[in-house]
């Protein structure tokens, strides 16, 4: 099978043995995925990873349990080891001993073929096509914020950054009743909100220290920099979730969290079911976010269009090509 590959500073399409059938596993016959910060940041060095990227997608299961032969399904990316004592309390995101999916000793979904737990799984609604689901494993990442904080209804919450991930959380607070301001630098993506009733602002207008304190802020910029300008923006006993990822390191004045008693909440991977219902019932629009689709045979490419300044989300089709 092809697979998009990276070893190192290595990134190449390689021909690779298709994964065999092991117990408690499927084999998915990939059919799209999207590329993600993550993914990019991953080709720079981030985890030191050597493998399939990718860990956005959907497919259909081509070898497996019976009941699941044949069916269009998500797959969450953590592989936990279901016997720790962080696998006994339901946070199997966090096992010590997992792998995760195109991101840490697992082979992602840049391929034609993956192999996931079948525990993993999700079946995907017909009403839910291709294109959309490959948005499932992000937009749960979105609905983790809710996930995590719990009630936002009626609070001010500013999210920084209009990346595909920051699109996705604005709308989900909007959904869960938030008042939400979204900041970022591409009028273009910002006015995929604003179209939905979400306030917005330029980048270059928006002053946290002009601006009322927010109840939440979500940093989602895809930058390291950006912390200070979110502790500015968050009020006294406020919360700040963190969803940037970056292989950067940079130093951080951590005083204004004390000072201002503000809460910070780490966030990451999310829950799958609330992402499918409000991609099946409409709740959430991801198709404004598509920019274009790659053959697999042109993902080195596809890559590097994600990488621009201003993308927006990228497929690969993981047959075509």
């Amino acid at each position: 099978m092809r697979a998009l590959c990276i070893d190192g500073s290595s990134l190449a399409l390689q021909e690779r043995a298709t994964p065999s059938l092991e117990s408690g596993r499927a084999i998915v016959r990939m059919r799209i995925a999207g590329v993600c910060k993550t993914d990019l940041e991953i080709a720079r060095g981030y985890m030191n990873f050597a493998g399939v990227l990718g860990h956005e997608g959907m497919g259909e299961v081509a070898e497996g349990p019976s009941e699941w032969v044949g069916k269009r399904v998500v797959s969450e990316i953590n592989f936990a080891c279901g016997n720790c004592p962080a696998c006994e309390q339901n946070l199997g995101r966090h096992c010590p001993a997992r792998q995760v999916m195109g991101i840490l000793a697992a082979d992602g979904t840049f391929a034609e073929y993956v192999s996931v737990p079948v525990a993993n799984l999700h079946a995907v609604p017909d009403r839910i096509d291709d294109e959309r689901a490959s948005f499932i494993e992000p937009l749960a990442a979105a609905f983790e914020v809710v996930e995590q904080l719990g009630t936002v209804a009626g609070q001010r919450a500013i999210v920084l950054g209009d990346g595909k991930l920051g699109l996705l959380v604005a709308q989900v607070l909007d959904e869960a009743g938030a008042r939400v301001l979204a900041v970022g630098h591409h009028a273009d993506h910002l006015a995929l909100l604003s179209s939905r009733g979400i306030e917005t602002r330029e980048a270059s207008e928006f002053r946290p220290a002009d601006e009322p304190r927010a109840d939440l802020v979500v940093e989602a910029t895809g930058s390291a920099a950006a912390l200070a300008g979110a502790l500015a923006a968050t009020r006294p006993r406020g919360r700040l979730v963190l969803k940037t990822t970056v292989a950067e390191h940079l130093p951080i004045d951590l005083a204004p969290v004390v000072i201002d008693e503000i809460q910070i909440v780490g966030s990451r991977c999310g829950p799958f079911a609330p992402a499918i219902e409000a991609l099946e019932s409409g709740a959430i629009d991801v198709a404004g976010l598509i920019e274009e689709k790659f053959p697999l045979s042109r993902a080195e490419e596809a890559l590097e269009r994600a990488a621009r300044r201003g993308s927006r989300k990228i497929l690969i089709d993981c047959q075509d090509g």
